[in-house]
């Protein structure tokens, strides 16, 4: 390797979880690449999750009204999800500099790398924060309202580690709030179906992230940082399970709400499969697998709004 690329690796090193050939690092300026990283852009997995609620509640209100969901509301939530999901990474970033650069996995993050200043951190959130208004301010004003509403518990979320055990219970009423949005943007108002599948998406969320907590459990004990997989320890298989069925339980009542039919529980029976292969492959101890199981709960949720929309259509 020549000089010239050996420096550029250690000016931007890949991070551990970084998506296998992430087309934005291996196209992207130099100059450009902390910035994705900060972002996140290289690990999309974050803004599908944050995105699917808001496809769920949007396919639900479709069911609800016996057509698929708004494919106008389904791009803009695309657009919303990869954006924030950006901010609230930025913002998490920028609080947990200095924890991040106690733990092995995110010591070589842009901050607390020195790759990325703090001031410069600010102005890319301000611009990410902006982008994310214009997308808000294409909704009614029911649903703007509710989606400023999900500021605050961003804004709280990283502070959580510190005082409490349950951090990934905040990161669920943030990341699942999309199951909110999708009928408020239908309807402009809000109704059983999208609380109960806001509830799904909480406590999904609650499960996933425990199991991605797994791969930091050695170091947060080291440095004090809380979480759900420090709290159930060798009992985290059997803890990540109650969350997943609270989740499809959940679920399970909103579809039945709205009438959904065969379809829709079918994508819900596929979506609860998932969940138990997830459950069933848990392995304390092994920080790769937990990272395989995390990711996999992307195509977990496509999988249950695949089943919703079918409904939809068919409807």
């Amino acid at each position: 390797m020549s000089g010239q690329g050996q420096d550029f690796l250690e000016q931007n090193p890949a991070l551990p979880d970084t998506a296998p050939r992430d087309l934005f690092l291996r196209f992207a300026p130099p100059a450009a690449i902390p910035f994705i990283q900060l972002a996140r852009l290289d690990r999309p997995i974050g803004w599908w999750l944050l995105l699917l609620p808001c496809w769920w509640s949007a396919a639900l209100a479709g069911l609800a009204a016996g057509r698929e969901p708004h494919w106008g509301h389904v791009l803009l939530f695309l657009i919303g999800a990869i954006v924030m999901r950006g901010a609230g990474s930025t913002w998490n970033d920028i609080i947990d500099r200095k924890i991040d650069a106690q733990v092995e996995r995110t010591r070589m993050r842009p901050l607390p790398s020195g790759r990325v200043s703090v001031k410069a951190a600010k102005i890319f959130l301000a611009a990410e924060l902006l982008t994310g208004a214009l997308v808000l301010f294409s909704f009614n004003w029911f649903a703007i309202a509710t989606g400023i509403a999900s500021l605050a518990i961003v804004a709280i979320y990283p502070f959580m580690k510190r005082f409490t055990f349950w951090p990934q219970a905040v990161l669920g009423l943030a990341f699942a709030w999309g199951g909110l949005m999708g009928w408020a943007c239908a309807y402009g108002a809000l109704a059983w179906p999208a609380v109960l599948i806001y509830a799904a998406a909480i406590f999904w969320t609650i499960g996933y992230d425990t199991i991605y907590a797994m791969q930091d459990q050695r170091d947060d004990a080291i440095v004090g940082v809380r979480s759900t997989a420090r709290l159930f320890a060798s009992h985290v298989r059997t803890g990540v399970g109650v969350f997943y069925i609270l989740a499809v339980i959940s679920a399970a009542a909103a579809i039945f709400l709205v009438k959904g039919g065969l379809f829709a529980f079918i994508g819900l029976s596929a979506f609860a499969a998932h969940l138990a292969w997830q459950v069933s492959a848990i392995r304390v101890g092994d920080p790769p697998l937990a990272l395989m199981l995390f990711r996999s709960n992307r195509d977990a949720g496509l999988i249950l709004f695949a089943g919703l929309t079918i409904a939809g259509m068919m409807a």
